[in-house]
């Protein structure tokens, strides 16, 4: 292993490498900067928390002079993510003051286009960016650097058409950076058409499989809430994220929590940045220990010390499993990941299964659970089966 001094860092982003207290670079960072600093093109692997952030923003501090325009862009799939990583770069360019700004949507254009001009680095999302562009408020033509973040999310959330008209926009010469937890046939495509002689990076999984825990329980679909609650009630746990598939789902999971005495945070892409930024600024500080979310708005987020993951809904794509339970049993410590499996859920799960024969995931017996109580008032989650009022169920319809 590296350290950052054998990485060929500048002295400022060294200084502010040592103020936030990181010791030594992870894979990804100690595999692609050398590359990075190199101004050679880069598609790295790696999985989200692994310090991809660091690994372009070293190329970022590096090439970018303040004032003189924008010349580094950095395209995000979500409006948290590109407030994540402006975060960071401020962070890391501390002894080298640049204007970062975020664009995206659902906030007001205005000022957005009043910070523009001054702005030395701008972090986006491909939506809002090509409304700009379209407007003649942005021009590309002086970018030195350019980051994708997340490749396969934005390319699983219908960026992929916004992405290709961004990169041809994009100066010829510029250095293009591709980040990504996996680098799928789709991606490859827009490497071979955009990036020049590009180097491939692989960075291994941070989490460590032999500290993750993962079981699931076989219910009725009516038993389902029920058994969430009892697990989050009686399981010992720090922070804890629970995954839905649908808004709407996660909508009803946290009302209905809310009513059971369990204190339980939304994040979807149905809410207000203000409101998103918020609920996730209290999950990171403890203030709230349950975050209940859909893959769209959790993709990409970095949360530290989450010790339980619960699929309340199994994912319809199996890498989507991965990428939920990569959230726990990080930097050496233990995680669990609990599905919650009723009829509706067996083909997901097994699918997840075949994709990834390697993985164990153990059977428990479903505990007898005490009566909840259900808001009236809030939507059924979706699908057909009758609320959940408490009745013990071990009736396993189906074994993996």
């Amino acid at each position: 292993m590296k350290t950052f001094e054998e990485l060929n860092l500048n002295d400022q982003l060294l200084k502010a490498i040592k103020r936030l207290g990181f010791t030594e670079p992870t894979e990804i960072q100690e595999k692609s900067i050398p590359y990075v600093l190199e101004g050679k093109d880069v598609v790295g692997e790696s999985s989200t928390g692994s310090g991809k952030t660091l690994a372009f923003g070293c190329g970022i501090i590096g090439k970018v002079e303040a004032g003189h325009g924008t010349q580094a862009l950095v395209l995000t799939p979500t409006r948290e993510l590109a407030e994540q990583v402006k975060d960071e770069l401020i962070k890391f360019s501390h002894e080298k003051p640049l204007s970062i700004i975020t664009i995206y949507g659902g906030v007001a254009m205005g000022p957005q286009i009043d910070a523009l001009p001054t702005a030395d680095v701008i972090v986006a999302t491909p939506g809002r960016l090509l409304d700009h562009m379209e407007r003649g408020n942005i021009d590309l033509s002086h970018i030195k650097l350019l980051a994708l973040d997340e490749v396969d999310r934005m390319l699983d959330m219908g960026f992929i058409d916004d992405v290709e008209k961004i990169l041809k926009q994009c100066s010829e010469d510029h250095q293009t950076l591709f980040f990504s937890a996996t680098i799928m046939p789709r991606i490859k495509k827009l490497v071979s058409k955009f990036l020049k002689d590009p180097i491939e990076i692989r960075a291994g999984k941070q989490v460590d499989p032999s500290k993750l825990k993962q079981v699931y329980y076989d219910v009725s679909k009516g038993m389902k809430f029920a058994l969430l609650v009892h697990l989050l009630k009686n399981e010992k746990s720090d922070l804890v994220m629970v995954f839905c598939n649908t808004r709407r789902n996660t909508d009803f999971v946290v009302k209905n929590l809310k009513l059971n005495g369990v204190k339980a945070v939304a994040i979807h892409g149905g809410l207000t940045q203000n409101k998103r930024s918020n609920t996730l600024s209290n999950f990171n500080d403890g203030k709230t220990e349950v975050l209940v979310c859909t893959d769209v708005a959790a993709r990409g987020l970095h949360i530290d010390n989450v010790s339980h993951v619960y699929n309340y809904d199994l994912p319809n794509n199996p890498e989507d499993y991965i990428h939920r339970i990569g959230r726990t049993a990080r930097a050496g410590e233990e995680g669990k990941v609990i599905n919650t499996l009723c009829e509706l859920d067996f083909d997901n799960f097994s699918r997840i299964l075949n994709d990834y024969r390697d993985m164990k995931v153990d059977k428990v017996d479903s505990p007898k659970t005490e009566r909840v109580k259900i808001d009236a008032t809030v939507s059924k989650p979706e699908g057909r089966g009758r609320f959940p009022r408490g009745r013990s169920n071990n009736n396993n319809r189906r074994r993996w």
